[in-house]
């Protein structure tokens, strides 16, 4: 069935993050008397939640629940005051999301980052896109790759989700797609290495959002 739809993922996918990202975790790091991670290290430890990202970039020992959950806390309030310092679209995302309006394509924003802060970067950075749902982390509803927010994405959409199309630089993205039945297509730009991606199942992996329109088709 031909795709009517596409659902994104956000960070790595449609912005680049990992430096406001990093940045704001180190803080947190720092604070704590703890050594901060490299850009490369955070690559992988973002994507699946604030509470996987906290829980990764604590040393061994310091990753009991308490720590991490104190962790969370003051990183949302650290990153909420630094998520648009130097995060912006990756290049060729404005003219696809241009693309997308004009040809009437449904679009909308699925992450893991909690819900308040991913309608705030939206709006900010990707506001005159029309992008609706933006659905982040809620306390009610299971982090990907768990489908049932992309159920919901589906249902807001007004969409079968096997004629959505679900864009992510994770494995994490790429199960989500699966399990919900939608067409996983992969970015060579985000977070991840492609090899990762291909071995998650992704359909198609793209070098430039404008590829992403080739499968619209």
């Amino acid at each position: 069935m031909s795709p009517h739809a596409i659902l994104f993922d956000l960070d790595g996918t449609l912005v680049d993050s990992l430096a406001d990202i990093s940045a704001s975790m180190n803080i947190v790091l720092k604070e704590h008397g703890f050594t901060g991670h490299s850009l490369s290290d955070y690559r992988s430890f973002i994507g699946d939640g604030m509470a996987s990202l906290v829980e990764r970039s604590l040393p061994e020992g310091s990753r009991d629940g308490q720590s991490v959950r104190a962790g969370v806390d003051r990183l949302r309030k650290v990153y909420a005051a630094r998520a648009c310092l130097l995060t912006r679209p990756y290049e060729g995302i404005s003219e696809l999301l241009g693309e997308l309006t004009q040809r009437r394509i449904a679009r909308g924003v699925l992450s893991n980052k909690p819900h308040d802060l991913t309608v705030a970067l939206v709006a900010e950075l990707l506001g005159e896109w029309g992008m609706d749902p933006v659905l982040g982390e809620r306390a009610e509803v299971p982090c990907k790759p768990d489908p049932t927010a992309a159920f919901e994405a589906a249902a807001l959409l007004g969409v079968a989700p096997t004629e959505i199309l679900f864009v992510g630089d994770t494995p994490t993205d790429m199960e989500t797609a699966k399990r919900a039945g939608m067409r996983p297509i992969g970015v060579a730009w985000g977070f991840r290495p492609t090899s990762e991606l291909v071995h998650a199942g992704a359909f198609a992996i793209v070098t430039h959002p404008q590829q992403i329109l080739s499968y619209l088709d």
